[in-house]
């Protein structure tokens, strides 16, 4: 695959300079990076992103070269850029500080973000590396960053990367709209707490295909404000499943509606399927729909968990967030593997 990008990039290189003959390809390497895994290339990488985000060409190309160990900081890849299509050639490896004196200074929210990006392809086996064993012992996951996020990224496709050991979430979605993610690689230690595969979020039109997701916590989560995500063809194990929610934590009015999970396996799982609604919340969960599933060994396979309340100190309390509506279609077992053919219409009000 990534010969095949390699192929693509190079007719747009001859197919798309500019009338005054300036390159579309931008490699790291020309902008100071050293890619030996110990100096701080952080401000190479800005200085690439900035020349392919600001070229005239129709297909700008940021290139991180393969045999290459980059190590960054805390970078943000900024929008809006000239192009409306935008590629990353991702043949390199990318890790974080393995020292948490390196994060002083920064924002202990992100590590690698990119924010009002329209257009953005990112492809390559390239890892990310988020070495994040140094923060797995923070008590509060808020305090520890996620590993790649995307913010206001439309028509945004990931693919072919890998992710390990990520701070906590490994890649996160906020209002993003027309999205693919597919051939992806997630695998932290099945012991890292809160650190998720895939995080869904305030996002609409949003594809999740053939990949094999193995973390700590949630495979796939989906939060409120999300709609309309196809899940299909996910290897989920170790984790905890696929997750809508958990919604109506705040006070406001969350909701998820038109979800497909599809042909996907769940391999000693925690929870399989679940959808998870606080105490009091308010809002809806509906058109829902999990088909052709198998279970291998899940603790849970179906979890729908309307009083959701990890922490303790719960309120005790029914909210507006109720099941109106369940209709199983198919389920039976074959010795130790579960099969899911499950409908869900209007959880909620």
């Amino acid at each position: 695959m990534e010969l095949i990008f390699s192929v693509f990039i190079t007719i747009l290189y001859v197919l798309t300079r500019g009338a005054s003959g300036a390159t579309n390809l931008f490699n790291v390497m020309d902008y100071g990076a050293v890619g030996d895994g110990k100096t701080d290339d952080s401000a190479a990488f800005s200085k690439a992103w900035k020349s392919t985000c600001n070229s005239p060409s129709r297909n700008p190309i940021l290139v991180i070269p393969a045999s290459k160990i980059f190590l960054l900081k805390p970078v943000t890849f900024s929008g809006p850029c000239k192009s409306t299509s935008i590629h990353v050639l991702m043949s390199g490896n990318i890790v974080a500080p393995d020292s948490k004196s390196a994060w002083k200074g920064y924002h202990l929210d992100m590590w690698l973000a990119f924010t009002n990006v329209n257009g953005l392809t990112i492809i390559g086996s390239g890892t990310i590396n988020g070495r994040g064993a140094i923060w797995w012992s923070e008590c509060s996951s808020y305090r520890v960053p996620e590993a790649l996020t995307f913010y206001r990224c439309n028509g945004l496709v990931l693919k072919g990367t890998k992710h390990i050991n990520s701070q906590r979430n490994h890649i996160a979605i906020f209002n993003c709209k027309d999205v693919t993610f597919s051939n992806l690689h997630i695998s932290p230690p099945k012991t890292s707490p809160n650190t998720d595969g895939i995080d869904i979020a305030s996002s609409s039109n949003v594809r999740i295909l053939n990949s094999f997701v193995g973390t700590g916590d949630d495979c796939i989560a989906i939060s409120s404000g999300s709609s309309h995500i196809n899940i299909t063809g996910i290897a989920c194990g170790p984790g905890h499943g696929i997750s809508v929610g958990s919604l109506g934590a705040h006070g406001g009015n969350d909701t998820v509606e038109e979800v497909h999970v599809r042909n996907c396996t769940f391999n000693e799982t925690m929870t399989g399927v679940r959808i998870k609604t606080w105490q009091g919340g308010v809002g809806y969960a509906r058109k829902i729909l999990f088909e052709k599933i198998k279970f291998i060994r899940a603790d849970n396979p179906i979890i729908i968990d309307q009083y959701y309340c990890p922490g303790g100190h719960c309120k005790n309390e029914v909210g507006q967030l109720e099941s109106k509506s369940l209709t199983p279609i198919c389920i039976f077992m074959v010795a130790d593997n579960w099969f899911l053919n499950l409908l869900m219409v209007d959880i909620g009000h």
